[in-house]
């Protein structure tokens, strides 16, 4: 018998390599700065920026070291996979802190190699290698908030 799962509505369509993107994003800064997931982020075809909370502001050296890694993750070609898991269950997983109130009982996690793990239900590419290269344009930092333009180049 096949299982019917019911997931929360979707109300935007990302563009899938830089939706990807912000994923390794993430878990670059919190393995590098151990700051949480991005707290807000917009992100678009053309340039993307996230926000992230931090004590205090990074180096131009520290920003080309957080380039550098989300490159070196991209260029391992790491598969994208998906799957379904009870909210419980998830829980041991991946952060529910940001999951909303009513979200659905059945999460879907997305799954960057073994590099990160993240409730989700937008669009991501299959492959890595289907995204490019990240290229940060700028970045500044104001009362504990570093917020980091970028863009996608071939």
């Amino acid at each position: 018998m096949e299982e019917n799962i019911q997931l929360n509505a979707h109300n935007k369509q990302e563009y899938p390599p830089m939706h990807t993107t912000e994923h390794i994003l993430n878990q670059t800064m919190v393995r590098l700065f151990g700051c949480p997931r991005s707290r807000n982020a917009h992100i678009e075809r053309k340039k993307s920026k996230c926000d992230y909370e931090l004590p205090e502001a990074l180096t131009e050296a520290q920003m080309a070291e957080i380039e550098r890694r989300v490159n070196e993750v991209i260029d391992q070609h790491l598969p994208v996979t998906i799957e379904f898991l009870p909210r419980e269950e998830a829980a041991h997983v991946v952060d529910l802190s940001k999951l909303p109130e009513d979200a659905s009982e059945t999460l879907r996690i997305v799954r960057i190699g073994d590099y990160d793990a993240c409730a989700c239900i937008g669009a991501h590419v299959g492959n890595t290698s289907e995204i490019g290269h990240f290229k940060i344009l700028t970045y500044d930092y104001a009362e504990g908030r570093l917020r980091i333009r970028f863009k996608l180049v071939e």
